[in-house]
């Protein structure tokens, strides 16, 4: 059997609804990687924040890859090799920071392992704190203590005022980044044209593969182009209703080991067969 690539979302797929990976999960990947199979993380986290996951799955010395905040990043575990990153525009930071400040909403971006936000510290960011590990850094000026180039800033508000300004953020600067939300609440700010299967496309090509090689697993509406992308798609059962209708194979739940279904379905079940 030819070696596939196993192209994982976090939240809400390889982690069940307490954010952690079940025993049976990481026996199945254990498996898949001691044949030689790859397995990618795909999330819209931070790279700090799926560092944590990959280590629990032993990433650096089987030879995984990390997708980080939502594609702009790609990096090999075993070495540490950037392999390729987009970055937002950076006169767009402080434009961002204001725009929170004027509507009263959570704003971040990530630094140094840190978390860089603005005054308003909401439910929703300390969220990403705790599923990350990242400590919150509040500054009346965030913009100004950001040296490094920026792969994501995130936005934080009830779902509402998220949708609304999903809107008119992608009306006022959509020629210039990617506007969309990862969760309710999660406002996405991207560089242009980023996304999981664009960022998978390139990772196939440089392991000398095919996207008929890739298998994608997900739930959320993030996770839509890279199901859609895959050779075989795969949607979680407790997926978004978009987020099936692109699917080729809808799995069990995060809640049910359903990643694992997938691995003993599509690729130890076949590699047995020869």
């Amino acid at each position: 059997m030819s070696r596939k690539i196993l192209a994982l979302d976090l939240d809400g797929t390889l982690t069940d609804s307490n954010k952690e990976i079940t025993p049976r999960t990481k026996e199945m990947i254990a498996k898949m990687q001691e044949q030689g199979h790859i397995v990618v993380l795909a999330s819209g986290r931070p790279t700090p924040g799926v560092q944590r996951v990959a280590d629990k799955l032993h990433l650096s010395e089987m030879g995984g890859y990390m997708l980080s905040y939502n594609g702009a990043r790609v990096q090999d575990c075993k070495t540490g090799e950037i392999l390729f990153q987009q970055t937002m525009p950076l006169d767009m930071i402080p434009i961002l920071f204001d725009e929170a400040k004027e509507h009263q909403i959570g704003m971040m971006t990530y630094q140094d392992g840190k978390i860089i936000s603005g005054e308003i510290v909401d439910k929703y960011m300390g969220l990403e704190s705790r599923i990350n590990g990242l400590e919150i850094c509040p500054f009346a000026d965030p913009a100004a203590q950001v040296t490094m180039p920026v792969n994501k800033c995130l936005g934080t508000a009830d779902p509402e005022h998220a949708a609304r300004l999903e809107v008119l953020f992608r009306e006022k600067y959509g020629d210039r980044i990617d506007v969309g939300r990862s969760e309710p609440f999660f406002l996405e700010l991207l560089p242009k044209h980023v996304d999981k299967a664009a960022s998978l496309g390139k990772l196939c090509e440089a392991l000398g593969q095919t996207k008929e090689d890739l298998i994608a697993c997900g739930d959320g509406f993030n996770d839509r182009s890279m199901i859609a992308f895959a050779g075989l798609g795969v949607a979680m059962a407790n997926a978004q209703d978009v987020v099936k209708e692109v699917a080729d194979y809808v799995t069990l739940s995060n809640d049910e080991d359903g990643v694992a279904h997938v691995i003993e379905k599509f690729i130890l079940a076949k590699a047995n067969c020869g």
